[in-house]
């Protein structure tokens, strides 16, 4: 995600912003960032860049396990923090990142651009249009033929502390579900590991439940079939919609057509990165913030860790944004 930003969207914004430095364990990255951006500094140690360089804005693209210690060591110097989901590792680290941005009153966005995106805005669209009458329940279906997916082969992302399809994927749809149909109150999960190894699950069985007692329910697999599957399916007492793969919105089996003023709130919204560089620059901008990707880190660490004793009420742990 780090390489992606430096090739894609910061030459997008060369009027707005500047890349004075980055940071890799492999140095061998910096070679392809040096050609482009030559007045950039490069540092294997991230504690010397943010000791060494004046830097306004962070973005954090390192594995889950060390956003924690990066963002604070940036909040802690009063800059600006744009880090990848999750937030964090764990709910304590989530909170504690919360509390300290909050604090230092600096600009903090999480990377969630899911809800923005022009099937979710439609989705959002049509359910508050009732198009599927009252909704009676939904399913949230993620299914991998592998995991790691082919493209997706690192370090961590196969381990159980820090990877797995649950905070990988679910957390995209644990904070659109959020977003578009309220919060969730109730968590009950089932996690199957591989036997006699440290690695991620291959199975979640888990229901969640909303403020407006709505369930839904999830069925999470590493099957080693042929296609991969995230969906998820909303039933109503008229009708059903579906969210397939991301981007296919399905209304009673039918596809859905995004008409141009969707598009066009899409394209205004998006990316997030803008809306960053305008809220740096004193203007309106909308981003998820730590309230988002903390209020979503619940969801997560529930899921991942299941309570022995069934569903585990989270209200009291969500952190409502100030008005």
């Amino acid at each position: 995600m780090g390489l992606d930003m430096i090739r894609h969207m910061i030459p997008s914004y060369a009027n707005d912003m500047n890349l004075v430095a980055v940071c890799d364990s492999n140095e061998s990255q910096f070679e392809t960032i040096v050609g482009a951006h030559p007045e950039a500094r490069c540092f294997t140690d991230y504690r010397e860049l943010l000791n060494e360089v004046d830097v306004d804005l962070v973005y954090i693209a390192v594995p889950p396990a060390m956003h924690y210690e990066v963002a604070l060591s940036a909040i802690s110097k009063n800059m600006h923090v744009f880090c990848e989901k999750p937030l964090a590792n764990s709910l304590a680290e989530a909170k504690h990142l919360l509390e300290m941005a909050a604090e230092r009153e600096i600009v903090h966005a999480v990377h969630f651009s899911f809800p923005l995106e022009p099937a979710v805005l439609m989705l959002r669209k049509l359910m508050a249009e009732q198009c599927v009458g009252q909704v009676t329940g939904m399913e949230l279906i993620l299914e991998f033929p592998q995991w790691p997916r082919p493209w997706q082969q690192n370090r961590w992302v196969s381990t159980r502390q820090e990877g797995g399809f649950i905070l990988e994927v679910g957390i995209h749809w644990i904070q659109m579900i959020q977003q578009v149909f309220g919060s969730i109150t109730h968590v009950q999960s089932a996690v199957t590991f591989p036997a006699g190894t440290g690695s991620c699950e291959n199975e979640v069985a888990a229901l969640l439940t909303l403020d407006n007692h709505v369930s839904i329910r999830v069925s999470g697999t590493v099957n080693g079939g042929s296609q991969e599957r995230v969906s998820l399916i909303v039933h109503g007492t008229e009708g059903t919609i579906a969210l397939e793969n991301w981007e296919q919105l399905l209304l009673n089996g039918a596809n859905v057509e995004l008409p141009d003023e969707i598009m066009q709130a899409s394209a205004s919204r998006l990316p997030i990165l803008n809306n960053v560089i305008q809220l740096l620059n004193g203007r309106q901008g909308f981003v998820y913030d730590f309230y988002d990707g903390y209020n979503a880190q619940v969801i997560l660490e529930a899921l991942r860790y299941p309570s022995e004793a069934g569903a585990v009420d989270v209200r009291l742990q969500h952190i409502s944004r100030p008005q």
